[in-house]
């Protein structure tokens, strides 16, 4: 499925962005453990955290997840 969040997360990570996605009860946000690399930084702040919280989340869902990282979900 491609589609314009999809582009973003994707282009993103590709960047080297670390953020990684937690949804819980259907609510988002993401954790930035390991600091991006500038590009990935700036990215992120131009195109992805000026969005709306629903596009915002739509975005994070393409991203890994807490749960990818431990091994309980399957890739995306």
């Amino acid at each position: 499925m491609e589609n314009q969040s999809k582009s973003l997360a994707d282009e993103y990570r590709r960047l080297g962005g670390r953020r990684v996605a937690v949804i819980d009860d259907n609510l988002g946000s993401t954790r930035d453990w390991e600091n991006d690399p500038p590009e990935a930084a700036d990215f992120w702040e131009k195109r992805i955290a000026s969005l709306s919280d629903r596009e915002k989340r739509d975005v994070e869902t393409f991203l890994p997840s807490l749960n990818d990282i431990n091994g309980d979900a399957a890739d995306k």
